[in-house]
């Protein structure tokens, strides 16, 4: 993490504050170097911007590490990094709010190198999950076709009647198919994009060929998601602010959200708004994409 975006972040955070805050009733923990550096049920939820919460971990609470490289500001935040005393491993990037709501609150970077974090017994990935948000897996028998456009017509790239709708909040209803579903395989090539998602798991992805023209990362599955997310295992999604979506012989409207866009100009944007840590994987996360 560049040092000019925590900076950033520690000015917005000390004269605007968070853009909402509260403390979190689960046991966190942190793992670092073969030791639980952190071990607190006094964690808050910390929501930098609108989509999803960080935590920000108690400094009383913190312990088996040293600081370093402290820098002092005077709108009242700190910026340090933890070292351990037994190995060459650091955390650089932290951030410590010294004035405020968020004082003596301690922000450290969520996916940084040799970092696990868990929420009681269980690890989580890619950022803490956001308590107001939720996933619901329903089976389906309602008919499900996709297309695309084509130089002659639709061009049907799957359909079933065994469909897993899966709804979470903010995003369109997403429509996981039984690999069965695919007309013709020929229609879709296997990317290297990868993604994680703290309520599915690791996404693999298609892109899909058409008259030609690749359509990159249209298609996203799950291998091993989440245990909370089984029912979607294997299935394919298709990204269906891109692609037409047809219930029951009846054409969707494509849909349309805050989350669909270009992934890029959202992490330059969120950047411009003093929030650190993006990559394209959140960006994809953000934008529509399952992770």
């Amino acid at each position: 993490m560049a040092s000019n975006d925590i900076v950033a972040l520690g000015r917005k955070l000390a004269l605007e504050g968070p853009h909402k805050l509260e403390k979190s009733p689960r046991r966190v923990r942190i793992l670092f170097d073969k030791k639980y550096i952190v071990d607190t049920q006094s964690a808050h939820y910390v929501w930098e911007h609108p989509y999803y919460p960080q935590y920000y971990i108690p400094l009383a609470s913190l312990e088996h590490v040293s600081r370093s490289s402290e820098t002092h500001y005077s709108e009242g935040f700190t910026t340090l990094s933890l070292s351990s005393p037994t190995s060459s491993q650091s955390l650089p990037g932290c951030l410590l709010l010294t004035a405020g709501p968020l004082q003596d609150l301690l922000r450290i970077p969520f996916n940084s190198p040799g970092l696990t974090w868990f929420e009681e017994d269980s690890q989580i990935q890619v950022h803490p999950k956001d308590p107001y948000k939720r996933v619901d897996i329903l089976p389906s028998t309602r008919n499900i076709k996709v297309t695309l456009p084509g130089k002659d017509g639709d061009v049907v790239l799957a359909e079933s009647s065994n469909v897993a709708n899966l709804f979470e909040t903010g995003l369109p209803t997403r429509y996981y198919l039984p690999p069965t579903s695919v007309q013709d395989w020929a229609l879709l090539q296997e990317s290297k994009t990868t993604t994680k998602c703290p309520y599915k798991g690791e996404a693999n992805y298609y892109d899909v060929v058409v008259d030609g023209e690749a359509k990159r990362d249209l298609v996203w599955y799950y291998v091993n998601p989440t245990s909370e997310s089984v029912a979607i295992a294997g299935r394919l999604c298709f990204y269906n602010e891109k692609v037409d979506v047809w219930i029951d012989g009846v054409k969707q409207e494509r849909a349309v959200s805050k989350f669909g866009g270009d992934s890029t100009k959202f992490v330059k944007d969120m950047h411009k708004g003093g929030v650190p840590e993006l990559g394209m994987s959140t960006a994809k996360a953000m934008t529509g994409t399952p992770a």
